[in-house]
């Protein structure tokens, strides 16, 4: 079978690779870090800072999870054999300060009245604007397929659609702001509307939330390549050079039958000159997570999001004594000292949990992702670049390519996937690798 270079081992590339592999294409995977993953990894912590009495802690950089309508994100789990190492949600927890926890969780009824119960029992949001916000979701229904989506913000929908201040703060803004990684007025409102669609409303089940029980990097290491022995992983290989179907990487060159690139989309000009891509306009959208242990559980939730504070999200990882929280779109923290973020962190932790205020924190740690995702403003998903280019056999993937999704791990997955299905069509040997979303 023909050879194929894939370069870049985060998620898009990790899924080109595995798809072509399957198929029996022979793939080389090159990656500049000794570990694959891209922006959604693991690695060991060192420094006095971090280390305790049990020595480094292995982290993610940030928790990401995934939705079960992620069908291509777990279908590359699957081609792993990782995919029974995610754990499965049901229910979140809305937590305003002080401790009270909503619960919004799928019932009885079929989609998309299946959280009607749950919905109307939420002590966080007043009548009125629960009867408001199941207008708006009505509403997506029949305007998912406007054709000015993606030139207003999502805030822009939000206000036609007459939703309060209450409402977009402890609500929309709640779910979109970390399901996209951008704030609500500077978010394309067709990304905030096929969130909501294809995650809440179109089937009962697309909403649970699935959190790695492993450390992300595990779920890529060798044990999960040893299945696709047409794939070779070359970890430490910086890309330096692409031309046509020849690449420069770790001092050598490598040549083959096509070439996907995989890297980021900032990489890619200096990497492909030859290309001529237009990334006038594009920008980031940072994501800081932050790392607590303490010495005694805090919590016996799972996880929840935290209203009207800065921090949005946490994840118990380890029997309510080491938590991890999560702030998307954190412009706001990228200048802020590290201690000043703990101490943010802390004192905002206390409001919600309130077993915080008699635990000693034993060690933090702060990974502020400066680049994690582009900035999906109105106006750039016309803009993203398809996976075939002018080069003959040269294509490109990446979540910031045209898959059909925002800068999502799924949207990461699904253009590895589009990459190769270009590749194989290109190569005399097309095949399908998509799943479509679900109906």
């Amino acid at each position: 079978m023909p050879r194929v270079i894939v370069a870049g081992g985060g998620l898009a590339g990790m899924a080109a690779a595995a798809a072509l592999g399957q198929s029996g294409f022979d793939v080389d995977l090159i990656e500049s870090r000794p570990f694959l993953g891209g922006r959604a990894t693991s690695y060991p912590l060192v420094g006095d800072e971090v280390v305790g009495d049990e020595g480094p802690e292995v982290i993610d950089n940030c928790q990401h999870i995934l939705l079960r309508c992620c069908v291509n994100l777990l279908d590359l789990y699957r081609r792993l054999g990782v995919s029974h190492q995610v754990t499965f949600h049901r229910e979140f927890f809305f937590i305003e300060p002080g401790g009270r926890v909503s619960t919004f969780q799928a019932g009885p009824l079929p989609a998309p009245l299946h959280f009607t119960g749950s919905f109307l029992s939420m002590g966080c949001l007043p009548l009125a604007d629960k009867f408001g916000i199941a207008r708006a979701l009505s509403a997506i229904r029949r305007e998912r397929h406007r054709k000015d989506l993606d030139t207003i913000t999502m805030l822009d929908w939000l206000r036609q659609h007459r939703q309060t201040p209450i409402a977009i703060e402890r609500f929309w803004r709640q779910i979109l702001v970390s399901a996209i990684n951008e704030e609500l007025d500077r978010m394309a409102a067709s990304h905030g509307i096929q969130v909501f669609w294809l995650g809440f409303l179109s089937s009962s089940d697309a909403y649970e939330m699935g959190v790695p029980a492993i450390p992300l990097g595990c779920l890529y290491d060798a044990a999960a390549w040893s299945n696709l022995p047409n794939v070779r992983v070359h970890l430490r290989t910086p890309v330096a050079l692409i031309e046509a179907t020849t690449v420069e990487a770790g001092s050598r060159q490598w040549s083959a039958d096509a070439v996907i690139c995989a890297l980021p989309f900032e990489r890619v000009p200096a990497i492909i000159p030859s290309l001529n891509l237009d990334l006038r306009g594009w920008d980031h959208s940072p994501i800081t997570g932050i790392h607590l242990w303490f010495d005694r559980p805090v919590t016996d939730l799972p996880h929840g999001t935290f209203l009207d504070r800065t921090i949005q999200w946490f994840f118990n990882k380890s029997e309510g004594r080491y938590i991890q929280l999560v702030v998307s779109a954190s412009r706001s923290l990228l200048e802020t000292p590290r201690q000043e973020v703990i101490d943010l962190a802390c004192r905002e932790l206390a409001e919600f949990l309130p077993a915080v205020k008699g635990a000693t924190l034993l060690k933090a740690h702060v990974v502020k992702e400066v680049r994690a995702t582009f900035s999906a403003t109105p106006g750039l998903e016309r803009r993203r670049p398809p996976q075939t280019t002018a080069i003959p056999n040269l294509f490109l993937a990446g979540d910031w390519t045209r898959s059909g999704w925002p800068a999502t791990m799924e949207g990461a997955v699904r253009s590895g996937y589009l990459a190769a299905e270009a590749a194989a069509a290109a190569l005399g040997a097309p095949a399908r690798f998509l799943l479509p979303d679900i109906a």
